[in-house]
């Protein structure tokens, strides 16, 4: 079945179904392709802790950080237009963002992560995280340089991504949201039919509610539906660094094109040089300290930061790993908080696609996707 064993891929399921029965997490859509062919799409488990839903493959998940990598590819995009660089200083396009030593940071310290400002989860306390311009003037007024740009790789739940956005949006020639900047300009031309930056109306129905179970560590509240999370369940959301929903096989789409260096079905998106560039290491031996703590807590040696022009890299050693420890070290792709993650191995030609329900801590996130992620490798010819 397209370079893969049958029945390791059948192990793989099997094992997805245990963790299901175990009650490690509720269910998970998987696909898996290899040379841009199909080889594993399945939907195993179901949508809430009760088992009265069972997923199927059209299911619509909130992505959480995942939606982070449509900006990473948009803003890469842009550079390629010319409408900014990645030397091109943040400050010179947000004004606002003045202040030493974080008006030093550049495009790219915001793509990996080093722009000297702490991690922080909320701009300021409380607020709704829908309206991109409110978030931008919070991490403005509120998260401040700690060290220079370039010396600390601190992953940023939330601030670097919305000034990304605020800086797609200040360039676009045509004055577009955030919202219809990620559709008309990677959704659309993608054939990305149940992707959406915000839960668009006719996804609602397939929609799996996050359960938090507990994980996430502050509100992601919104105007236009009640609850901590609310903002997950409402239409409009300009969260660019959580808000997207989308079905796997949509969200497959996306890493199909990334296989393809940037093309797929014959819409270029990025050039195939900016991809090869973009799954580099850019953050040499840095830990992430974010994954510092989580590596510190788990009893695991600190992995280093491996961060690229916005993707997460496999990189050269083995670690504990998201992306497996039996990929390429040019393996790529993002995550999402307990949830999700992609990745494209370049070597193999292949992809991997996975949208789960019931989110799960950090470390248990990771040890879940390398174990499948290996496994997956394994079932390769």
């Amino acid at each position: 079945m397209g370079g893969m064993a049958a029945d390791r891929l059948d192990a793989l399921k099997a094992a997805i179904a245990a963790d299901c029965q175990a009650g490690l997490y509720y269910g998970m859509v998987l696909k898996i392709t290899r040379g841009g062919e199909p080889v594993f799409h399945e939907a195993i488990g179901h949508a809430d802790q009760a088992g009265a839903r069972p997923l199927s493959l059209d299911s619509v998940f909130s992505v959480f950080s995942i939606t982070k990598a449509f900006v990473n590819v948009l803003i890469l995009h842009g550079v390629e237009l010319g409408r900014f660089a990645l030397t091109t200083k943040v400050v010179d396009l947000i004004p606002e963002f003045a202040g030493r030593p974080r008006d030093r940071a550049t495009i790219l310290n915001l793509l990996t992560h080093t722009t000297g400002m702490p991690g922080v989860w909320e701009p300021r306390p409380g607020m709704f995280l829908d309206r991109l311009d409110e978030l931008v003037e919070a991490v403005c007024a509120n998260v401040h340089g700690v060290v220079e740009p370039g010396e600390r790789c601190d992953y940023a739940p939330i601030s670097n991504h919305v000034l990304l956005a605020e800086i797609l949006r200040r360039t676009d020639p045509q004055g577009r949201a955030i919202t219809e900047i990620m559709t008309e300009d990677l959704f659309r031309p993608l054939g990305m039919h149940d992707s959406s930056l915000g839960l668009r109306r006719d996804l609602q129905p397939r929609h799996v509610v996050p359960d938090m179970r507990g994980v996430i560590p502050v509100k992601n509240m919104g105007r236009d539906h009640p609850g901590d999370f609310g903002l997950y369940e409402q239409e409009f959301c300009e969260a660019p660094h959580v808000g997207v929903a989308s079905s796997t096989e949509s969200l497959s789409r996306f890493v199909e094109m990334l296989r393809g260096e940037g093309t797929l079905d014959g819409v270029r998106i990025l050039s195939p040089r900016t991809v090869r560039m973009a799954r580099r290491n850019r953050t040499g031996d840095m830990p992430n300290e974010l994954y510092k703590v989580v590596a510190l807590r788990a009893g695991y040696e600190v992995p280093p930061a491996y961060m690229g022009f916005g993707f997460n890299v496999r990189g050269p050693r083995i670690v504990n790993h998201q992306l497996g420890t039996l990929t390429s070290p040019e393996t790529f792709g993002n995550y999402g908080a307990g949830t999700g993650v992609f990745w494209v191995d370049p070597e193999l030609d292949m992809t991997f696609t996975a949208l789960s329900a019931g989110v799960l801590p950090q470390a248990a996130n990771i040890q879940r996707f390398q174990r499948l992620s290996d496994m997956a490798v394994g079932a390769a010819d």
